[in-house]
């Protein structure tokens, strides 16, 4: 069952010295990110990304937020299967709330940037994604120089402390575009958004994001074109493995002291 399964892999990286040095090999403990299938009655109704554990208990507290029954006791069985590449949890529900499943199913694809509210099946999460082909030339003072000037690209963060950002820099570390958002996968669609506007090509630089690093932002950087993503927070497992796949190269908790390089296939960090 999902309560007898690890919450954290260990992962290797390369810690990069910025301010401060001390190059290094070490291990990093990494949460697991897994898609996690929700059916209701047999109805494919979402594919979560999230930590498989604790997988009953999500699901009741879903089957609440949703609306789709009023009381925890209406809930009349949660099965939880690990299948290939995920887990699916099926949910039984008296026949009365079989509408309010169809038509919350309908309803909630639009609700999320995440890209994955609407997929109803482990197989599409986890389709390949395109090889990254471009290369990219940078170096550690590159990216800490863009760290130091995030802040000046986030006036709502200034103002309201309650946004993400997301960056594109030039392989020197200027940043050259930059948005914001309360979401975090809705600041870096802006940002390719905005790159496409301005004819700008995503495989000439690299983008940085104040925010954790989660397969789904691993997945918009490949599909963007750009070689390289570095954020100011963790990874997820799944997110490394992604990064790894596709041959993108992925810097995370990238600090005013140092870094971590979780996969650098073609040496693009000096």
């Amino acid at each position: 069952m999902s309560a007898a399964m690890p919450r954290a892999v260990a992962m290797p990286a390369r810690r990069l010295g910025l301010a401060e040095p001390g190059d290094c090999d070490l291990t990093r403990a990494v949460p697991i990110e897994a898609p996690v299938a929700i059916e209701y009655n047999g109805i494919g109704y979402a594919v979560m990304m999230a930590t498989p554990a604790d997988l009953e208990a999500y699901a009741v507290g879903l089957t609440l937020a949703e609306g789709l029954v009023d009381r925890a006791d209406e809930i009349e069985d949660v099965l939880v299967h690990q299948a290939e590449g995920g887990w699916i949890v099926r949910v039984t529900l008296p026949e009365r709330r079989a509408a309010a499943v169809i038509e919350r199913a309908r309803t909630r694809v639009s609700e999320s940037s995440c890209g994955l509210c609407g997929l109803d099946s482990i197989e599409q999460v986890l389709r390949p994604l395109p090889p990254v082909t471009a290369r990219i030339a940078t170096s550690r003072e590159a990216v800490a120089r863009a760290l130091v000037a995030l802040g000046e690209h986030q006036p709502l963060g200034r103002e309201t402390g309650a946004v993400h950002a997301a960056a594109f820099c030039a392989p020197d570390g200027r940043i050259l575009a930059a948005k914001e958002d309360v979401g975090r996968h809705n600041a870096l669609d802006k940002l390719v958004g905005a790159l496409a506007f301005a004819e700008a090509d995503p495989a000439s630089g690299f983008i940085l994001l104040s925010a954790r690093c989660s397969y789904e932002l691993v997945e918009k950087t490949v599909r963007a074109g750009c070689p390289m993503l570095v954020t100011i927070s963790a990874p997820t497992s799944l997110a490394v493995d992604r990064a790894i796949a596709a041959g993108l190269t992925l810097v995370a908790l990238a600090r005013s002291d140092s870094a971590l390089i979780l996969n650098d296939p073609h040496g693009s960090i000096a």
